[in-house]
């Protein structure tokens, strides 16, 4: 198959979160005459493909679900795209590790290459299958680099943000609707503190030479139980994204202050940023093969569970941030083919 013909196959296998056991099955039937059952393991939805040599070890990793279906149909391919659910997020990016792991120069290259397709990416945090992957595959945390293959737009993005999830309360006294002297409304209660942080400016963080955007931002608010009765409790959602400078504990005394004027918080979940690892001879070096701008990751990607385990990682990949999720998703076949042949080189020439 050529990429595009395997990006299209891939398009056309259905693979929700919370549905990835057929993606896994045919990606596994496809590899398996390639690398024999030794070299295919597989975990719950999830593969880990190749095998240990003892060369220097790059561990290529890509999500098999994606958000749901917007109605998409069958991938088709126009001027010079792919469209189809997942196919910037990250079918693409799969396709790319599935031709690496094929290419007879990459496997008989001075590196150890192995591709993990892991399961419930897009989906909460604790369902993430890349986490039960690393308990049965510990061996993976001697690899040298991680190369995540999530949308980057063809650049390399170093490191990525932290985030943390908030509930905010604000409590009041229920009245009726004509006699609010009586009680005390929760969501106008709230409203100096909202305004206050809208007002937030994204506060640069610069780290490894990059320029993060720390931000808070309200995502979720609920108030009230009818219309004729005074709200007796406000809640919003407050999630703040930082910087890879601090710690989760760090953060949470960071987020602690911006809501010391609320009645009541509970941290909802939390998750830790991702080192920027720009002084790694392997990121150097594929960064110098691609001429590829180096950008900080302004969001959360799997770094971050790279990082956790000593393991320095990249995200880097042929998909478009802007289209990710999309209903109209698609991806440029140009950055497919570039993604491959950068990646190639990086094995090929070393």
């Amino acid at each position: 198959m050529t990429l595009a013909e395997t990006l299209a196959w891939l398009v056309d296998i259905p693979s929700e979160t919370g549905h990835e056991g057929r993606i896994a099955t045919a990606i596994a039937e496809r590899l398996l005459p390639v690398y024999g059952h030794q070299g295919v393991e597989r975990v719950a939805n999830s593969l880990v493909v190749g095998h240990r040599g003892g060369q220097p070890l790059v561990s290529l990793y890509g999500h098999t679900d994606t958000v749901p279906s917007q109605g998409q149909g069958p991938a088709v391919v126009s001027d010079g795209r792919l469209h189809g659910l997942g196919a910037s997020d990250m079918k693409a990016g799969l396709a790319v590790m599935l031709h690496l792991l094929e290419d007879d120069l990459v496997r008989s290259s001075s590196f150890d290459v192995v591709g993990v397709f892991y399961a419930a990416e897009e989906g909460p945090q604790e369902g993430n299958e890349l986490e039960a992957v690393f308990e049965q595959a510990g061996w993976l945390d001697e690899s040298e680099l991680g190369v995540i293959l999530e949308p980057t737009n063809g650049n390399l993005e170093l490191g990525c943000q932290g985030v943390i999830n908030a509930r905010v309360s604000f409590v009041g006294t229920s009245a009726h609707s004509a006699r609010p002297w009586l009680g005390e409304n929760a969501v106008t209660k709230a409203g100096a503190w909202l305004q206050e942080m809208g007002a937030r400016e994204p506060e640069t963080v610069v780290v490894g030479g990059l320029e993060f955007r720390e931000v808070m931002t309200i995502t979720r608010a609920d108030g009230g139980i009818a219309n004729n009765i005074i709200p007796a409790l406000f809640e919003c959602n407050v999630n703040y994204r930082f910087a890879p400078d601090k710690t989760v504990a760090e953060a949470d005394k960071k987020l602690a202050a911006a809501l010391a004027g609320v009645d009541e918080y509970v941290i909802v979940d939390s998750a830790p940023a991702g080192r920027v690892e720009a002084a790694n001879h392997h990121v150097q070096r594929l960064a110098a093969i691609t001429g590829a701008e180096e950008h900080p990751k302004q969001g959360w990607t799997d770094a971050a569970r790279l990082s956790a385990r000593d393991i320095p990682a990249v995200n880097y990949g042929p998909g478009e941030v802007a289209q990710a999720h999309k209903a109209d998703e698609s991806v440029s076949l140009e950055n497919l083919e570039a993604t491959f042949d950068f990646l190639r080189r990086f094995f090929v020439e070393s």
